[in-house]
């Protein structure tokens, strides 16, 4: 399974109403840095399918208003949901290992 696309649209029923431990991508097509991460959550995302982990993605671009709501100043910023709150924030190109150790601290 890919990662999620989230949109200013489903953001509230995928990540805030589900309740579900999500690791939010906030990137754009232009920022290096987020087109290097990109294989990597994907990866993750298919790591945790199946283990009641969601791994999503928003373009700012196309989804301001989302973006806006959480004060994503730069990017790439991974936010972490659970309960349908923010529990963890990561900004910038990081290894995979750094955003597995953010994901398991909070399962």
């Amino acid at each position: 399974m890919a990662e999620l696309i989230l949109t200013d649209a489903n953001f509230g029923a995928e990540v805030i109403e589900a309740g579900t431990l999500t690791l939010v991508d906030f990137w754009a097509p232009w920022c290096g840095p987020c087109q290097m991460m990109g294989p990597i959550v994907d990866q993750l995302a298919e790591e945790y399918a199946g283990q009641g982990v969601k791994v999503g993605k928003v373009n700012v671009d196309e989804n301001p208003n989302t973006a806006g709501k959480y004060q994503v100043m730069s990017i790439p910023t991974f936010l972490v949901f659970k309960g349908g709150q923010v529990v963890d924030q990561l900004v910038g190109g990081m290894q995979k290992e750094a955003l597995k150790e953010v994901i398991e601290k909070h399962k």
